[in-house]
């Protein structure tokens, strides 16, 4: 598993793009890895043939470093490749060993289903099947699992006959009976789950730490934005549809010549010392389907208007599609947040940081 930031210390393998005996190509992408900020692609960094892949897409919480696949190069054989294995530090070794010293297990049917699904300590269930089995109070290493390489999955769990019934027991008599993925809480009331990925959960535990440990202080001002308007208006009338300028980029730009008029707020605290950043660079909230993001427009001062509205535009896409690279969000020396479309008048906004300042945009009124 690949350290993709600086910050990563586990990420989900969202999806291999090859499998078992697929030719490599150096370059290729061969899995995308969901990280603390992100869904990336990663590429192999030599060639050969897959042979055997360790970790199968869907896992979640994979350690940096661990063994995630093999990959063979030319000369290289299965003998090769287990012994890597078994001399590496990845945990599915025991449980083949194990497999293949017990004489019984093929001909029982149960029997495969702890290898098939755990790898020494590690369960592979979907992260679907580990929610109804928490629910359910059911023990998921005597589950047997039915998906790929013997993974657990929904219907494992939903048909497991030794299932706790004390869930549905604790609930009132007079509770209504969920329908699909629907949950009844202690109370009787009916609710759904959508499980956090590793975004929205680095988000709230840097946000939490953010507003526990730095001293906020809000500063509210309204501004006269008629000249901006009318500026705005006359440029994207000009352009004749080559592009079009939003407020905001116009904030972006004022909020870079402002760091370089007045520099101690271009800064971020260390221990030892203040940190004063020579450029500009400029954080610009964007929320996604998996989580706000904070790409950023580096050197903001030294761009004019049209380049910074393109690539607001293009980073704020690849934020959307999860396709940021690390470069691209990672960083940044102020942070502009802008709630205006939503009518929303003002609003106190949470650094981002090591960042020292944020500034929260409200709606325009006439």
């Amino acid at each position: 598993m690949p350290a993709l930031s600086p910050t990563m210390t586990e990420g989900n393998l969202a999806k291999w793009h090859k499998a078992e005996g697929d030719t490599v190509e150096s370059g290729d992408v061969i899995a995308e890895i969901e990280t603390d900020k992100a869904t990336m692609e990663v590429e192999a960094v030599d060639e050969g043939i897959m042979g055997k892949i360790l970790i199968p897409e869907g896992t979640q919480s994979v350690k940096v470093n661990e063994l995630i696949a093999v990959l063979l190069e030319e000369g290289e054989n299965d003998n090769d490749m287990e012994a890597l294995i078994n001399g590496g530090d990845t945990p599915a070794a025991p449980a083949q060993q194990e497999a293949t010293k017990a004489p019984e297990a093929p001909k029982a049917a149960p029997a495969p289903a702890p290898v098939a699904t755990k790898s020494g300590n590690r369960i592979y269930a979907s992260p679907l099947a580990r929610r109804i089995a928490a629910d359910k109070d059911i023990d998921l290493s005597q589950v047997t699992g039915s998906g790929p390489k013997g993974r657990i999955v929904k219907a494992d769990v939903e048909g497991f006959t030794g299932a706790s019934p004390a869930p549905q027991a604790s609930a009132p008599s007079t509770a209504q009976k969920p329908a699909g993925d629907q949950k009844v809480n202690e109370f009787g009331m009916v609710y759904t789950e959508m499980p956090n990925n590793n975004i929205k959960k680095i988000t709230a535990q840097r946000l939490q730490e953010s507003k526990q440990e730095v001293p906020h202080f809000y500063l509210t001002i309204e501004c006269q934005i008629d000249e901006l308007m009318r500026t705005r208006k006359i440029i994207n009338e000009q352009a004749k549809g080559e592009y079009k300028l939003s407020v905001n980029d116009f904030i972006v730009k004022a909020c870079a010549n402002a760091l370089k008029a007045y520099p101690a707020a271009n800064v971020s605290w260390t221990d030892d010392a203040v940190r004063h950043y020579v450029h500009a660079d400029i954080s610009v909230a964007v929320s996604t389907p998996n989580g706000l993001m904070t790409p950023i427009v580096t050197q903001a001062e030294n761009k004019g208007l049209k380049e910074i509205s393109a690539e607001v535009k293009e980073l704020a896409g690849k934020a959307r599609d999860g396709k940021l690279q690390p470069k691209e969000f990672q960083g940044g020396t102020f942070t502009v947040s802008n709630l205006g479309m939503f009518g929303i008048k003002e609003f106190g906004a949470i650094i981002n940081p090591p960042q020292a300042c944020i500034l929260a945009i409200g709606a325009g009124a006439q």
